[in-house]
């Protein structure tokens, strides 16, 4: 089985991965951040660096998929490959980061890759409000993101919400901007409540 976590920069997926595959004993799948080669200079000068760290994280998601589609394990997946297409590559496209001749290549990929793997099996999505994201992303502290313009992140969200209002599998929408799953086990336990519900029937949503 495989579970995919999505939401918007600082919403929460890494936490929330990290802590569902210990509390399910899921098998969890990191998105590649910490060691991405192009990630730093992206949020320096996005539309040079776009379709370099889309391609990038585009390749590094459908090996993981792959790896998933082989495993008899349930998976737990932090960001999906459709994401960075209904997402980053929509924005940057949107905003003149990417040029079309760009965006026809990297979807040319995505649609090769997306004939050889399924989507998940369920997709969980972490909705945040800008201020909430800005707030978690000051307080992580990483120097690369904190340039991330309010009008990226806006682009995200409306970008985040469009493709769900239109997702056609099983999904699970989670308000996070009121959710410490980290610290409170309340908030943690209504989520598992609602994942069990999703998977097992255990109760009415």
């Amino acid at each position: 089985m495989h579970i995919g976590i999505a939401g918007n920069i600082g919403s929460g997926k890494t936490t929330l991965t990290r802590l569902l595959a210990e509390h399910y004993g899921w098998t969890p799948k990191y998105e590649a951040v910490t060691y991405n080669p192009y990630l730093e200079d992206y949020y320096h000068d996005i539309p040079r660096w776009s379709y370099n760290l889309e391609t990038y994280f585009l390749a590094q998601r459908f090996k993981d998929l792959l790896e998933i589609s082989k495993s008899d394990d349930v998976i737990i997946q932090d960001r999906t490959l459709q994401e960075g297409v209904y997402i980053f590559v929509a924005n940057n496209r949107e905003q003149g980061n990417l040029s079309e001749r760009d965006f026809d290549t990297y979807m040319q990929l995505f649609n090769l890759m997306m004939s050889m793997v399924a989507p998940p099996d369920l997709l969980i999505y972490l909705r945040s409000s800008v201020p909430h994201l800005v707030s978690q992303i000051q307080k992580r502290g990483r120097d690369y993101e904190q340039s991330i313009t309010l009008e990226y992140l806006q682009g995200l969200n409306r970008h985040y919400e469009q493709w769900i209002d239109n997702y056609g599998g099983n999904l699970l929408v989670i308000d996070a901007d009121d959710l410490d799953f980290e610290n409170r086990p309340e908030d943690f336990a209504s989520i598992t409540d609602k994942i069990d519900a999703k998977l097992y029937g255990l109760f009415n949503d």
